[in-house]
């Protein structure tokens, strides 16, 4: 990936200082190519250069002196050391001069100059000459090959460049946009294509730059050429960044699924939570980290690194460590620092996470883990009009299929709906349960909860327990609680599995409706008599915890069995656990399913040309060459790389 080298510095008013002599013979030297063995005055001058500028030894021209000291390797690396630092050798107009007029300077005219506007170098020298503030100067270079692939080894693109930031620019150095003031020049330098830049304030009084503008800048630019890098890497196909972003996924997917689906016994975390629910009892204010006393944000950092040493999230985090640390090198120089991830910014949010089931924990509240339930019935009662023929029959049939398939396309779907429609007007009862499905989850029409109910509400009137069913929940996703709770008990009289479960949670927590311990646990054993796995697993653990219910062991077991039979692995965790106590064995689970998800939350998208990605990162691009002078039109046989799916 491309580099941005960045070098500021800045000339006080009546600065000058040594070296004079050179920059004023400096026009008359060129630069040497030989390939022979480096000269003892080039050495000797090197050995002086590196004694009065110690950060010259950081050039890659260095590098390539020290690996093969030629002559040219030693002019090269001269050449680069005196332009890097002639800010400190000259006064403000001699330094402006000799940029604009060095050799293999891009000239425009007399010489090589640029601004936002052209410029007049006598009018320019006199006004840096008179100037009684600052004026900072700027060098940013890329390596010879990057500039040409991307369009940087030219004096416009630079010109472009700056001029596009030099909002920014002056935003950094605290400058009033209207008072910011520059002039560049472009030096087609071997190894090290590179830009001079001058800045200044035009009110002397104003301007200031820290290391934060620093970095600003540096990254603002880089941003931008970043871009045009990565257009360039569209158009030669190349996909290193979605290979490496592809592979670390994979990698953390298997350890994200194992952490979402999987279960942790940590005595050491049970202990810390049971202690952090302590501490939030004496509490006061909010309960969110910001608000907590620092022995108990202290509390919570402990927490969360506990659940760091878990296996599956100790080698999901180096994973993405690994990702980061390679990304972050493509535009910066210093490596990154690795924290722990209870310092981890981006995993921020699991910090109030804990807290929260530190607060269920203390509270009591009850849990139902029951997010992957399949409400879906296998089957919807089809009662057909009379006098239908058997085509039509068969047409609803197949209009319903259509629905479900999520292989067909959104006009198949589209047309499967007014199919139904024109059922439901011919006296089709269970198509408005469809159509009900169909605009609450977006089927071949927007998604729109007033359809739905409308449509579930037709159906549920006649007596369609599953449409009675699905008004109540999707009231009951309102918030619309006692018209929830009417159209559960209709669907509960017809014997709806899922209606009984879910009144019976309402009646177990008192949410919308009066707590009643003893009708919950009827409705429950109604659903979990009919085999619903979810029902089976909130008594089993009602009878474990023996808090709301009488404990009762051996009920316990015989729920919980039932449940895990047919695949409810919490039930099953709690069957191979039921010496410990649920409420604080399954809030351990629960913060490693969190965590599981802000990994996943925080991984670069898979590719980056790929969907919303694409448009947005295509469309930045496109704005940036039209600034770069290409037509509006110009894709220049951009096809991008294919998606895999």
């Amino acid at each position: 990936m491309v580099r941005l080298i960045q070098k500021s510095g800045y000339i006080k008013a009546g600065s000058a200082s040594g070296y004079m002599k050179y920059i004023a013979t400096r026009e008359r030297v060129e630069r040497l190519e030989g390939s022979g063995p480096v000269t003892k005055g080039q050495r000797q001058l090197i050995e002086n250069l590196l004694r009065d500028f110690p950060d010259a030894n950081e050039m890659e021209e260095y590098d390539d002196y020290c690996s093969v000291p030629t002559t040219g390797n030693a002019s090269s690396l001269i050449s680069a050391v005196l332009d890097a630092n002639a800010h400190k050798l000259t006064d403000r107009d001699g330094y402006m001069r000799y940029i604009a007029t060095r050799p293999r300077v891009e000239r425009h005219g007399e010489h090589g100059l640029f601004s936002s506007q052209p410029v007049s170098l006598d009018a320019a020298l006199k006004e840096v000459e008179g100037h009684s503030g600052n004026v900072w100067t700027f060098i940013w270079s890329l390596r010879q090959e990057d500039a040409a692939r991307l369009g940087y080894d030219c004096a416009e693109s630079w010109r472009k460049l700056i001029k596009a930031h030099q909002v920014e620019i002056a935003e950094a150095m605290k400058i009033p946009p209207n008072q910011l003031r520059w002039c560049a020049a472009f030096h087609d330098e071997g190894h090290h294509p590179h830009v001079h830049a001058m800045v200044w304030a035009a009110d002397p009084s104003q301007g200031r730059l820290t290391k934060e503008g620093v970095k600003m800048i540096r990254s603002r630019l880089t941003n931008d050429i970043s871009q045009d890098e990565m257009y360039t890497l569209y158009q030669e196909k190349d996909i290193s960044y979605k290979d490496l972003v592809a592979a670390a996924r994979r990698s953390m997917r298997k350890l994200i699924e194992k952490m979402q689906t999987g279960f942790c016994d940590s005595p050491v975390i049970e202990m810390k939570m049971l202690e952090l629910a302590q501490s939030l009892e004496a509490a006061k204010g909010k309960k969110v980290y910001g608000y907590l006393k620092k022995s108990v944000k202290a509390q919570v950092d402990a927490v969360v690194d506990e659940i760091a040493k878990l296996p599956e999230v100790a080698e999901c985090y180096e994973v993405w460590n690994g990702l980061r640390d390679e990304l972050e090198s493509y535009y910066k120089d210093t490596p990154r620092q690795r924290l722990p991830l209870s310092q981890q910014k981006e995993f921020r949010a699991i910090k109030n996470m804990v807290i929260q089931e530190a607060e269920n924990l203390r509270l009591g509240v009850f849990t139902f883990e029951d997010a992957e339930m399949n409400d879906e019935p296998e089957t919807v009662s089809e009662v057909p009009p009379q006098g239908v023929e058997y085509n039509e029959v068969l047409e609803y049939r197949h209009a319903a299929a259509l629905l479900c398939d999520d292989d067909v396309t959104w006009a198949e779907k589209r047309k499967a709906v007014k199919t139904l429609k024109h059922l439901w007007d011919k006296g089709f009862i269970a198509a408005a349960y469809h159509l009900g499905k169909a605009y609450q989850d977006g089927l071949g029409v927007l998604p729109d909860d007033e359809k739905a109910e409308e449509w579930f509400r037709r159906s549920a009137a006649i007596g369609d327990a599953q449409s009675q069913y699905m008004l109540g929940k999707l009231l009951q996703e309102q918030r619309r609680m006692s018209e929830a709770a009417s159209w559960y008990e209709r669907a509960c009289e017809s014997g709806n599995q899922y209606a009984q479960y879910h009144l019976g949670k309402m009646c177990l927590l008192g949410d919308g409706v009066p707590k009643d311990i003893e009708r919950a646990v009827q409705l429950l054993s109604d659903s979990a008599s009919q085999g619903n796995q979810y029902a089976q697993y909130v008594l089993g653990k009602l009878c474990l915890q023996g808090k709301e219910v009488e404990k009762n062991p051996e009920a316990a077991v015989y729920w919980l069995t039932q449940s895990a039979n047919q695949g409810n692995s919490y039930a099953q965790f709690l069957l191979d656990h039921r010496q410990h106590a649920p409420s604080v064995l399954l809030c351990t689970v629960r913060l490693l399913h969190h965590v599981s998800n802000i990994f996943w939350e925080t991984l670069p998208p898979p590719n980056p040309s790929g969907g919303h990605v694409e448009s947005k990162l295509m469309r930045r691009i496109r704005e940036k060459k039209i600034a770069m002078g290409h037509k509006a039109d110009d894709h220049e046989d951009y096809q991008g790389p294919s998606m895999s799916m």
